[in-house]
């Protein structure tokens, strides 16, 4: 996991969390490895006022390719995704308030995103944004989710390094 701070400085790949930003406005950005968004000078996830703020994942494995199997198969490698950028912030799916989730063929694949809800999200369930759309960044994506999670280390006073709090569920 990598986390820096926007005022941070980072030496022989290492990241500091040194920063004279306040606690109410620091923002860290929040990564793994490999960071499959790097290239696109995207975040996969950022800390913020209490909040990691996820970006969108889509059906993507590890290299960068969209896995094969259709919607679900890839609905569940987003939900995996999001799973795994909110454990790099010291989070889970449990910590989940409001998710975003881009369809492309909604008539389609409504019943699929129900099953995916609930395969993956507990009640109480986050607030929820459900949009067609015509299509995604890459032509062969079927689904686009994001996330905003609550930052259980920033709401119980530690330092937001992605330490304690919160706790994790399996998928």
């Amino acid at each position: 996991m990598s986390v820096t701070t926007n005022t941070a400085s980072a030496a022989a790949g290492t990241s500091t969390s040194t920063s004279t930003s306040t606690p109410d406005t620091a923002i860290r950005q929040v990564a793994t490895t490999p960071d499959w968004y790097e290239p696109y000078k995207i975040s996969q996830a950022v800390r913020a006022g209490g909040f990691v703020h996820v970006s969108g994942q889509a059906g993507i494995d590890e290299q960068g390719r969209t896995v094969e199997g259709g919607f679900l198969a890839q609905g569940r490698q987003a939900f995996a995704n999001i799973e795994r950028v909110l454990a790099a912030a010291g989070a889970s799916l449990a910590d989940v308030v409001k998710v975003t989730i881009l369809v492309r063929g909604m008539a389609d694949h409504l019943d699929e995103v129900i099953q995916l809800r609930g395969e993956f999200l507990d009640h109480p369930y986050p607030a929820d944004t459900l949009m067609e759309v015509v299509s995604l960044a890459q032509p062969d994506w079927l689904i686009e989710i994001d996330a905003l999670a609550l930052d259980r280390g920033y709401l119980h006073g530690g330092s937001g390094d992605g330490h304690g709090g919160g706790h994790h569920t399996a998928a």
